[in-house]
């Protein structure tokens, strides 16, 4: 099973990241976290079947906190390159895309990379908050 979301900024991501840790039926599923310039899209993706009801629930979390995102050619091409096993930086500079986390949530790549690109530009723009 596949979910994918836009999300307006980061804060909304950690509380996805968050929801994750306390799902037992998640703790096996994979998210990967792209930050765009208007927003963060966000895949999760179970290799499990979920029951009706859980199917439910994560898309209810999710589209309270955000809208189900249809990728684009070149966003799926960059799902299908990791899902092959390509590093994510390897993607990254072939794609430009800027993948924030692929794999086990993580709220410190998270921080770090809100952190490091607030740093660099010298504000922190909307999405980071």
């Amino acid at each position: 099973m596949e979910y994918v979301y836009f999300l307006g900024n980061a804060s909304l991501i950690l509380r996805v990241i968050n929801y994750f840790e306390t799902m037992t039926f998640l703790k096996s599923a994979s998210l990967t976290v792209i930050h765009q310039i208007n927003g963060w899209v966000i895949r999760i993706k179970i290799p499990l079947v979920l029951s009706f009801q859980e199917d439910c629930n994560i898309k209810a979390f999710l589209t309270e906190l955000g809208t189900p995102y249809n990728p684009g050619v070149r966003l799926e091409i960059v799902f299908w390159s990791l899902d092959m096993g390509d590093s994510p930086v390897r993607v990254m500079r072939n794609y430009r895309v800027a993948i924030v986390s692929h794999g086990k949530p993580d709220l410190d790549r998270i921080e770090i990379f809100r952190q490091e690109f607030t740093r660099g530009l010298g504000y922190q723009p909307e999405t980071f908050a």
